[in-house]
C-alpha cells in the first residue's frame, strides 16, 4: 500500500479511511488522525475530569483501543470520533467513579486572556469555578451530558450514540443536570457578576 505524506493528506479524507491506512501502519495517517481527534478528546476529558493529567491519560487509552480495533473496523457502521468520544465518555466515568468526592478546581488551567483587565479576569475565573464545582455536584452521567451538549455543542442524537442511551433520555439527563445546576447557582448572580434582571 502506498504511504500517506502527512502534508499531503487532504481534510476531505475522512476519518475512517485514515483509520484503514493506520491499521496498514501508516505513520502519516496516524499523525494526522491524531491531530483531528486528540484536541476535542481532551478538551472533553479536562473538562469531565478536572485534572489535566488524567485526562491525557483517558485520551492516551481512547486512541490505544482506537488502534487495537483499527484492523477490523467496518466504514460505514460509526463515525470514528463518535466511536472515540463513547469509549472516552466510558473511561471518564470509570475514573469519576473511581475518586473521592474532591475534585481540585485550582487545577483547571486559565485561558491567556493578556488583554483582560484584572476585574474581568477575575469575574471570568469566579464563574469558571462557579460552574465546575457546579457541575462537580452533578450525577455522572447528567454531567457528561450536559458537557456535551453545552459545553462541546454535539447533538443530542450524537451525544445519545456516544453515551449508548435513547435520545429521550440526552434530553431528559441534560434537562435534569440544566436545572440542578441552575439550583446550585441561584443566588450567586451578584458575586458572579450578573446584572440583577428583578
Amino acid at each position: 500500500m502506498q504511504r500517506l505524506q502527512t502534508d499531503t493528506i487532504s481534510d476531505a479524507v475522512p476519518d475512517s479511511a485514515l483509520l484503514v491506512a493506520v491499521a496498514n501502519g501508516d505513520a502519516a495517517a496516524t499523525r494526522v488522525l491524531i491531530a483531528r481527534l486528540a484536541p476535542r478528546l481532551l478538551a472533553h476529558a479536562s473538562r469531565v475530569l478536572n485534572d489535566r493529567a488524567e485526562a491525557e491519560d483517558v485520551v492516551q487509552e481512547t486512541l490505544v483501543r482506537l488502534w487495537k480495533i483499527a484492523p477490523e473496523w467496518r466504514q460505514g457502521e460509526a463515525k470514528v470520533s463518535t466511536w472515540c468520544f463513547r469509549v472516552l465518555v466510558n473511561l471518564c466515568t470509570d475514573r469519576l467513579r473511581a475518586r473521592k468526592p474532591a475534585v481540585d478546581i485550582d487545577a483547571i488551567a486559565e485561558p491567556a486572556a493578556d488583554l483582560q483587565s484584572v476585574v474581568e479576569k477575575m469575574t471570568y475565573v469566579a464563574r469558571r469555578d462557579a460552574l465546575s464545582a457546579a457541575l462537580n455536584t452533578l450525577p455522572d452521567r447528567q454531567r457528561q451530558a450536559v458537557v456535551l451538549r453545552h459545553l462541546e455543542e454535539r447533538s443530542n442524537p450524537d451525544i445519545a450514540e456516544i453515551m449508548d442511551i435513547g435520545v429521550e433520555a440526552v434530553e431528559s439527563l441534560v434537562a435534569r443536570g440544566k436545572r440542578a445546576l441552575g439550583a446550585a447557582l441561584r443566588g450567586k448572580r451578584a458575586e458572579l457578576g450578573y446584572e440583577d434582571d428583578q
